[in-house]
Formats: structure tokens, C-alpha cells, sequence
């Protein structure tokens, strides 16, 4: 194991001959963690993943399906004896001393660093559920490290918003409302139905974000440990900047699920405020800052739980950027399935939200999915439930997209400047390094290509296709303008002829001009 002479230990040297356990290393953030360590620490001696059995696949099936990622493809290519250092703890977050077996136990002795992102990432995930997965879990996780012999340091992922009643967060474990032994009796109490502990969330907006601050106070509380503990806060988790390649996306959360929605013509208004900013973090930089946490926290030997809130504060986009990426890279990268022409409208008001979902959502995908049936047409999806979802989505989002945070991140700061040049080349923790306009670009591409399975190969067909859908959009717009303006004329006619008159020509200006627009755009295109 490396021995730490002083702060300018490289972090590549710092791992060197280390044990490293991680739990959800299945998920978004934690298979980018296992790559990047197999990647940037090439001498790391062995990565223990905690893995549970999950839909009949066993944790030996699941480690082999994580190798076979293509998350992995450059690493399997270039030195594929790396991935020989990936091994499963068969274990459950949810029972006791995780499920792990005192076989496994045995194995976890050279463990000397632990990252813990396993947890239910559901919004209104049931909230019993929710403890368990997201409280009980780090708990029984802590007396585990208790026992460790060679542990020098435990890093709590937990997220940004896991105070997000408040406007500013500053880097510490807040108090909680209710005292945690009384919230984890309530939950263990079976007669107190599940929507009557739901009072106990607020202020917070969900059961994701109650449990997480629930965890980190649980984390502040753990009295016996001897090893220095962080707590690792990323905001708003995206698509890669760089590594492993730009654009690597695994998951359908948050604002990936709006571009992937977008991308097939099935979403087109989602309750946002454009003006707000929005604190998107690509996913490399949260996990080579997550990386550095850890050589910090051994390094530095913090008496005091550190909090690290891992912010884009320095280089902030907002969710307007977003949607004019979104509508123009989804027709610029087509998806090759289009059900509509592509397009994004964000809708603060309320109401205005409600007519607009409507009139361009609701009844559009009742009424192709009603047509589609009648016509014997096969599709993978029910378009109806797929309207139930995006509303859904927009429902858990709302809260998120409507405000902004301050996230004070003095910490992250100190940390970036504590490095080595060398590591900073290596590890990619700089927000002002990314352009927002080609981030938009891979991020579209990467939900395209690596969740909804498009080919490189098929854009001129899908450009075609694109062509096809905006002719139709239009036509579909001029119909319904003429139909607006008929029923607007007879009310007008009975009012003032003169008028009628004036409102008649303005409309068929407006229509030559449309349709000289449509005309120049579908020659333009052929």
C-alpha cells in the first residue's frame, strides 16, 4: 500500500496496492466510479463490489453483465486484465449486516476505502421503503466498516437537494425536524399506515430527499467509528464531458428522460422556468471529484465529518439552454421511430401548462394510440400510459425546475486547488472546462445512441423520416389555424363586417407567407 508522505502523494500512487469496496457500482454513478479507478489508478489492487441477487440474475450473472458494458469498451481493449480485479460481495442492503456472509466478511479485511452510493433514487418512493433503502442501509453499512481492520476512510454519496427546502446549502449535515430514533420507530411501527407518515417529510419535497438527510444526519450520529467519514454531494448528475467518452449516459432520471422523451416526438411541454438556472453536472466530473474526496479525506485525517457539495456553480447553464439544445439537436440527430416532429415547450404558469399538455400531448397520444389499434399498427409502447408517465415526471420534476439553489462548495474548491498538476490533468474536476453547447450536443447524441439504441448509420433515414414529420406538423398547425379563424370569423361577422374584412386578409397574408416558409424549407431540405 502507498505510503503518505505528504499532500502531493499523486492520487494514481495514493491508490496504488488499495482495496476499494462500492456498493451500487451497478448504477449510473457508481459503474463511472469503477471505471474511472480501473482507468486512472492502473495499479489499484482490487475493486469489491457489493451485489445482490435482482430479477433471477445471480450476483456472479450481474458481474459479468457489468464487464461486458460498454461503458468498458476502451479499458477491455486496452488492458483488459483490469477488469480480473472486479469482485462480488453477494450481499442485500436490506437485512441485516447486509446480507454478507462471514465468507465475504473475511474478504473485506484489506478494504481501506468504502464508497456507499447504493439507494433508491425514486422520488415518492414508498417512504418505509425508502429508510430502508436510503438510512438503515448506511447504518448497518458503518457498523460493518467498524470492524475493518485497515478502513482509513468511508465516503456517504448523497445529493445536493437532500436540503432542498432551503435556498442556500451550505457544506454541513443539517438537524432534522424529528429525531431520527423516532422517525426509524414510526417506520418499524406496522400499524401507522404508510400516507400518515408521509406528514413527516415536510418540508421536504419527496421521500428521496427526506431520506438522504435523514442518512447523512444518521452518518454525523455514528459514534463508534475511528476513521475519517465524508459526505459527497452532487447536484444535478448528466451525461460524461469527457470520460469515458463524451455524451455516456445509463439512466432515464430527471432531465435524461426529457431529452429521451423529446428525442421521439412524444413529449412536447414540461412545467419549468426557463430563466431559472440549472446546476447540471456531468457525471465524470462528480466521480473524479469523488475520487479526490477520498485521497483527501485518507490525506488530510478529518476529525469532523467533511460535507462536499458538488456543484457547476462556477459555470451554471439554465433550463432555457437546455430546451433550445433539446429542440435543436433532436432534429439534427433524429430519432429513426419518430411518432411527431420534434419539439419543447417549458411552461411556468400553472394553467397555461395544463392547455398546452392538452391540447399538444394529452389528446394527440390518445388519439394516435386509439388510431394506431384501429389500424392494426404495432408499436413498442401504449401511448396513453406513456402520457400517464410524462405526467408523472413533470410532477416529481416541478419542484426542481420552478427554483435555484446556492450551493456554497468552498470545500470542492479547496480540494481542486490541493491537487498536483498532474492529477488535475488526469482527473476531470474543472466546470468552467465545458462548453455547454457541445455538452448539449453529446448529451442528445449519448441518450440516442447509448439508451435509445439508435445507429450512427440510419440518420439519412431518419433525417428522411424528420422531413416527413415536419411537413406533417405544419399541415396538421395550418388546419387548425384555419378552423381557430373560421369559428373566430363567424363570431366576428356577426359583430362588424369591416372587421371581418381586415382580420380575413391579415389571415390569408399570414398563410401565403406560412406556406411560401414551409415551401422554400421542404426544397431547401430535399
Amino acid at each position: 500500500m502507498a505510503t503518505l508522505n505528504n499532500d502531493y502523494v499523486r492520487i494514481p500512487r495514493f491508490y496504488a496496492g488499495r482495496s476499494v469496496l462500492i456498493t451500487g457500482a451497478t448504477g449510473f454513478i457508481g459503474k463511472v466510479l469503477v471505471e474511472r479507478l480501473l482507468t486512472t489508478c492502473p495499479d489499484i489492487k482490487k475493486l469489491c463490489l457489493l451485489m445482490r441477487t435482482k430479477k433471477e440474475n445471480q450476483p456472479e450473472e450481474r458481474l459479468q453483465q457489468l464487464k461486458d458494458s460498454p461503458i468498458f469498451s476502451d479499458l477491455r481493449h486496452r488492458d483488459p486484465r483490469q477488469m480480473d480485479k472486479l469482485c462480488i460481495i453477494p450481499g442485500n442492503m436490506l437485512q441485516p449486516k447486509l446480507g454478507i456472509s462471514n465468507k465475504y466478511l473475511v474478504d473485506l479485511q484489506e478494504v481501506s476505502i468504502v464508497f456507499h452510493s447504493a439507494a433508491t433514487v425514486k422520488f415518492n418512493e414508498d417512504l418505509r421503503r425508502a429508510i430502508e433503502m436510503n438510512v438503515l442501509s448506511v447504518m448497518r453499512l458503518l457498523a460493518i466498516c467498524d470492524n475493518l481492520p485497515n478502513i482509513q476512510a468511508f465516503v456517504y454519496v448523497s445529493t445536493a437537494y437532500s436540503n432542498a427546502e432551503l435556498p442556500e446549502i451550505e457544506e454541513k449535515v443539517y438537524s432534522l425536524s424529528t429525531p431520527i430514533e423516532q422517525l426509524l420507530a414510526l417506520v418499524k411501527d406496522n400499524t401507522i399506515d404508510s400516507k400518515d407518515l408521509m406528514k413527516y417529510i415536510t418540508p421536504k419535497p419527496n421521500t428521496y430527499t427526506f431520506t438522504k438527510a435523514m442518512a447523512e444526519y444518521a452518518v454525523q450520529q455514528h459514534r463508534t467509528r475511528r476513521y475519517p467519514v465524508a459526505i459527497f454531494r452532487p447536484t444535478i448528475v448528466i451525461s460524461s464531458h469527457r470520460n469515458p467518452f463524451p455524451g455516456w449516459i445509463e439512466n432515464l432520471n430527471g432531465p435524461v428522460g426529457v431529452v429521451a422523451a423529446v428525442s421521439t416526438g412524444l413529449l412536447h411541454v414540461v412545467r419549468c422556468d426557463g430563466s431559472k438556472q440549472a446546476d447540471l453536472l456531468p457525471v465524470d466530473i462528480a466521480v473524479d471529484t469523488l475520487i479526490a474526496v477520498a485521497w483527501e479525506t485518507v490525506i488530510c485525517k478529518w476529525t469532523t465529518i467533511k460535507v462536499y457539495n458538488c456543484s457547476m456553480s462556477e459555470n451554471l447553464t439554465t433550463w432555457a439552454e437546455l430546451q433550445q439544445a433539446i429542440n435543436y439537436y433532436t432534429r439534427e440527430y433524429p430519432h429513426t421511430n419518430l411518432f411527431w416532429y420534434p419539439f419543447l415547450y417549458l411552461v411556468r404558469n400553472r394553467f397555461a401548462y395544463k392547455i398546452l399538455e392538452l391540447l399538444l400531448q394529452t389528446i394527440p397520444l390518445y388519439i394516435l394510440e386509439y388510431a394506431m389499434r384501429v389500424l392494426g399498427v404495432k408499436k413498442e409502447q401504449n401511448l396513453i400510459l406513456a402520457d400517464r408517465k410524462f405526467h408523472h415526471m413533470n410532477t416529481a420534476l416541478k419542484f426542481f425546475v420552478l427554483r435555484e439553489w446556492r450551493f456554497k462548495n468552498e470545500n470542492v474548491r479547496n480540494l481542486r486547488k490541493r491537487l498536483h498538476t498532474s492529477d488535475t490533468k488526469l482527473f476531470n474536476i474543472e466546470p468552467r472546462a465545458v462548453n455547454w453547447d457541445d455538452h448539449y450536443r453529446h448529451f442528445v447524441c449519448g441518450v440516442r445512441k447509448y439508451l435509445l439504441k439508435q445507429n450512427d448509420d440510419d440518420l439519412p433515414q431518419a433525417k428522411l423520416r424528420l422531413r416527413r414529420a415536419y411537413i406533417l406538423h405544419n399541415f396538421v398547425n395550418i388546419i387548425f389555424l384555419v378552423l381557430f379563424l373560421h369559428v373566430l370569423l363567424e363570431k366576428k361577422q356577426r359583430e362588424n363586417i369591416k372587421n371581418n374584412i381586415i382580420i380575413l386578409l391579415t389571415v390569408c397574408k399570414a398563410l401565403i407567407d406560412r406556406f411560401a416558409k414551409l415551401s422554400h424549407t421542404i426544397f431547401r431540405r430535399l
